[in-house]
């Protein structure tokens, strides 16, 4: 009986070799929560599985990781699972030393401190690691609180920035604006950006007195969880009404120019 109908595949596997990339291992890519609220809300049970029963992690804050992995429920005990934390200190022959076990088939998962891995976020650095050594990368699917306001935001979803934070400086954050603001109307361009929840109040009084009144601007608040207000209108209507409750609670900003 001939055996040639298994060939292709086996000359995947070592096509996939040559290539450099694993043939079982992977880095994957999974979304945490962006606050308080359950997790089948925001993640799906294919996701939740895989994240439960992995062994281990490379998170930006352990702590952060160790409330996710229990909230979701794990399939061995915390503390047999290894998180490596992703700090400022840590260079590229270690994040090396500890992806090398995808290698060997090893399964290794990469979190944020919210949201979705290495948009925005430090992890960055270990996706571009992994690809540097051949390794497979796995994106899954979760929350955003960058894509998710700006579904929701009514702004122009083709052309955006994420700019991250403003200057922290009110004369020079509010001159940044502005700049972001000409940039906007000359290229039909949403702008996106945080502040660290304590000034969210001082940033959207410098966004109103900064923006001129015709520019739309877009407040998105606590995005999937039960706190959740997403509101967009011209800078002049936001300033007729009572300034939007932000403090302490995570807030996106997008505007765009005419």
């Amino acid at each position: 009986m001939s055996h040639h109908p298994a060939a292709p595949q086996a000359h995947g596997a070592a096509a996939r070799q040559r290539e450099g990339t694993s043939v079982k291992g992977a880095l994957h890519l999974i979304p945490v929560g962006l606050g308080d609220a359950p997790p089948e809300r925001w993640l799906p049970a294919e996701v939740r599985a895989l994240a439960g029963r992995l062994d281990t992690y490379i998170a930006e804050n352990a702590k952060t990781a160790r409330a996710f992995l229990k909230l979701i429920g794990t399939t061995r005990p915390l503390q047999e699972i290894t998180i490596h934390t992703l700090s400022d200190k840590v260079d590229a022959a270690q994040i090396k030393a500890w992806l090398d076990p995808i290698q060997s088939g090893a399964e290794i998962g990469l979190v944020s401190e919210a949201g979705c891995p290495a948009v925005a976020d430090p992890g960055a650095k270990v996706v571009d690691a992994a690809h540097r050594l051949g390794m497979t990368v796995k994106p899954w699917v979760g929350p955003s609180s960058i894509l998710l306001a700006l579904m929701a935001s009514g702004l122009d979803g083709q052309r955006f920035a994420f700019h991250g934070y403003a200057p922290v400086d009110p004369a020079e954050r509010a001159r940044q604006l502005r700049a972001w603001e000409q940039h906007s109307a000359k290229h039909n361009q949403t702008q996106l950006l945080i502040e660290t929840p304590y000034r969210n109040a001082a940033m959207f009084a410098t966004l109103l007195a900064s923006l001129k009144g015709d520019t739309k601007l877009c407040v998105a608040r606590s995005v999937t969880t039960a706190d959740e207000w997403i509101a967009t209108r011209s800078v002049a209507d936001w300033k007729r009404q009572p300034a939007p409750q932000l403090d302490k609670l995570p807030t996106l900003f997008l505007y765009l120019a005419r």
